[in-house]
């Protein structure tokens, strides 16, 4: 367990509406993440008021990160070098390094990935509450889907 091809795996049943969120979470803290380095610090991204950690299931998704990375930037030999990146545990992601960046935070897995990407955004349930955006937000009965 904790490999890749589980979260990946997990990642399509959900966007095909199937699947358990709960499960899919649970996979992502037992997964290996590979994040890339960015000038020094992980590579992330801000989207919607949320500062994003780019993860991703294996080296060939990383490698389709850099390539859209390479196209977006107009660096056309960048693709081709090789990455620098750490390897997380999803649990350590979720529970360290989220709340130690001090803003609203999450995870996007496999972002290069059309089909295959996932956003795991910083709520009760996914991140500790001391740092979700919604710990102090009554939900309906029913819980959060991812």
């Amino acid at each position: 367990m904790g490999d890749g091809a589980a979260l990946a795996d997990r990642i399509a049943e959900r966007r095909a509406g199937v699947g358990d969120p709960g499960a899919l979470v649970g996979e992502l803290r037992r997964a290996l993440v590979l994040v890339p380095y960015d000038r020094g610090g992980l590579w992330t991204a801000e989207f919607g008021g949320i500062r994003w950690v780019c993860g991703f299931t294996d080296e060939a998704a990383l490698a389709r990160f850099a390539e859209e990375r390479a196209v977006v930037e107009g660096t056309a030999g960048a693709a081709s070098q090789s990455w620098e990146y750490a390897v997380f545990r999803g649990a350590r992601l979720l529970d360290e390094v989220i709340p130690a960046m001090g803003v609203p935070a999450g995870v996007a897995v496999n972002a290069a990935d059309p089909d295959g990407s996932m956003l795991f955004p910083p709520v009760v349930g996914i991140v500790p509450d001391a740092v979700a955006v919604d710990a102090d937000v009554d939900v309906p009965s029913g819980g959060r889907g991812l």
